[in-house]
This record gives C-alpha cells, structure tokens and sequence, in this order.
C-alpha cells in the first residue's frame, strides 16, 4: 500500500494514525496519550486533560462528537458516554 504521507512528521493536528478503544477507569491513565477523543455514543464524560490538577465533566457530548483534549483519564465514575475511541 502506498502512503502519501509516510514520510510526514506525525503531530497533534495530524489525522490520527493510531485509533483505538478507550474503557473508562477511575485509577489506569491513558496510554498512549490521545489527540482527542471520539464519543461513540453520548452522554456525560468525566476527564482529566494532560496538564490539568482536576478532573471536568463534559456534560451531554453528543454521538459522533469529536472532544479535542489531550485526556489522561477518562473516568469511569461520572462517564455515561459509551464506546469511545482514542485518536492518537
């Protein structure tokens, strides 16, 4: 497969080139450490961005919503939001 890009430096306004399945946990940071998050399906989101000493809620995220954050935890306490993904 050819890619146009290969040669590109990969940066946080780069399109993902790792996605993969984030499970809420109140304790296990991220790893790796995303660009964004995509919600799945809606609801709340309890997170912690990167250089941030608390956690935010995100209230009512909709589905197919993009969050552009930086998140270490995505915790399972306080997210309704389901089947979210990683864009690293």
């Amino acid at each position: 497969m050819a890619d146009h890009f290969d040669t590109r430096a990969d940066s946080v306004f780069a399109p993902s080139r790792k996605p993969f399945a984030i499970t809420p946990s109140d304790t296990a940071e991220i790893s790796p450490l995303p660009k964004a998050l995509y919600i799945g399906t809606g609801g709340d989101v309890t997170l912690r961005g990167v250089d941030a000493s608390q956690d935010v809620v995100l209230k009512n995220v909709a589905s197919g919503d993009r969050i552009e954050v930086r998140a270490m935890y995505v915790r399972a306490t306080g997210t309704t939001a389901q089947d979210i993904v990683g864009l690293a």
